[in-house]
């Protein structure tokens, strides 16, 4: 067996990029912070495409290890008083008093412009026995399904794993086998929305071949 540890030679495709839709829509994925957006809802039919997206995500034995709860209107109020208390405590330790009252007031409105937040719930099966890790790697392909189909659709997302948003989920009565990973924001953000200069490590480093 022969094995190269030395990086390839292969350049990324520019045709791929520019030809291959689904190519362009991973590599101009970005997360879009709640913030950035301005209000506008979304259509039901497409919030619908948008989960219907991420219930197609791999997932092992067809476990389906996944709820969605969607947040709007009032909700986005609540939620944004949640954080701000939740956090108050740390922002009085943390900052003087001036600043603690303006972060305060910043999270509070901070969810207010997105069309919707998605509460994510991994649901594990108690009837198949599962390592947590794969369930958490499926709900994980099911939120990228939905950050992928916002991005084709010109929407911003962002997930959310903070212990605020996590245990603001924990409100919503889940079972014993349900677990909270998070919110996603989602919402729509002005066309002229600096792109991220974040750059990726180039495959080549990454990847060992055999042969």
């Amino acid at each position: 067996m022969n094995i190269s540890t030395k990086p390839s030679k292969i350049k990324t495709s520019d045709f791929t990029y520019r030809e291959n839709k689904i190519s362009k829509i991973i590599r101009t994925r970005r997360s879009v912070y709640a913030d950035e957006f301005f209000k506008q809802n979304i259509p039901d039919e497409l919030l619908n495409e948008i989960l219907t997206n991420a219930t197609y995500a791999p997932t092992h034995k067809m476990t389906e290890p996944w709820r969605f709860i969607i947040l709007q209107d009032n909700y986005l109020d609540q939620l944004g008083s949640f954080l701000a208390d939740y956090y108050k405590d740390f922002y009085s330790q943390k900052f003087s008093a001036e600043e603690a009252i303006e972060k305060y007031n910043l999270l509070k409105e901070y969810p207010l412009n997105s069309a919707c937040i998605i509460g994510v719930v991994m649901v594990r099966n108690l009837k198949i026995n599962l390592p947590e890790w794969e369930e958490v790697a499926a709900v994980s392909s099911a939120v990228q399904n939905i950050a992928l189909t916002c991005t084709a659709h010109n929407i911003g997302s962002y997930w959310s794993t903070s212990a605020g948003a996590i245990d603001y989920l924990k409100q919503f009565d889940l079972a014993e086998n349900e677990q909270s990973l998070g919110l996603i924001y989602v919402g729509y953000y002005p066309e002229d929305l600096e792109p991220s200069k974040k750059k990726r490590t180039p495959v080549s480093n990454k990847v060992t071949y055999f042969k």
